[in-house]
């Protein structure tokens, strides 16, 4: 894990909506997940960095079905040209979205990662930031997901710390995977 990293020009905050962080079905760790993402936003928006929502549209009778509540963001969104939503329907971020282009029309080099669900779509979304030339920053304490239930005959119920920390330290060696999302700066990018 990396102490010090330079600044990011962009924070991706991946699918924080109602339904995986409040109620019955939300993250375990949800309250400081949420604070943590919070104070990363703020922090991004002060420094001029970009700041991208995405939103997941799930399947019917999904949690995260479009127009449910347990559809909407849970964080306040200050829509203008530093800050935008980009819904999607694939784990991956950048899969059939306007991700790539928002990023490399506002000149972002790094972008930090951080949300729901960690060995799902902020690993794909960082993955593919990693293999398009990005520096991607992943704070391991801002990014969470839910208990592995035991499977017979494969292994017991894996808890979601677990699952966190090997979902970053399988892109421990291209991404920085700091220990705290305090440790993470940010900087307007370089077309700003």
């Amino acid at each position: 894990m990396t102490d010090s990293v330079p600044p990011s020009h962009a924070l991706i905050v991946v699918d924080v909506q109602r339904a995986g962080v409040t109620g019955g079905r939300a993250v375990p760790g949800a309250a400081g997940l949420l604070e943590r993402t919070a104070e990363l936003i703020a922090r991004a928006r002060r420094s001029g960095a970009l700041v991208v929502h995405l939103q997941n549209d799930g399947a019917p009778g999904a949690g995260d079905e479009p127009h449910t509540p347990g559809w909407a963001l849970h964080l306040p969104v200050e829509a203008g040209p530093t800050e935008c939503v980009i819904r999607k329907t694939r784990d991956d971020g950048f899969a059939g979205t306007s991700l790539g282009s928002v990023l490399s029309s506002a000149g972002v080099g790094a972008v930090a990662v951080c949300g729901v669900m960690s060995e799902m779509c902020v690993q794909a979304t960082a993955r593919t930031a990693l293999a398009l030339g990005y520096r991607v920053v992943l704070p391991h304490d801002a990014h969470a997901t839910q208990d592995i239930p035991a499977a017979p005959g494969i292994s017991e119920a894996v808890p979601a710390a677990v699952v966190s920390r090997v979902a970053a330290w399988a892109i421990s060696g291209d991404a920085e995977v700091t220990a705290r999302a305090a440790d993470v700066t940010f900087a307007a990018p370089r077309s700003r």
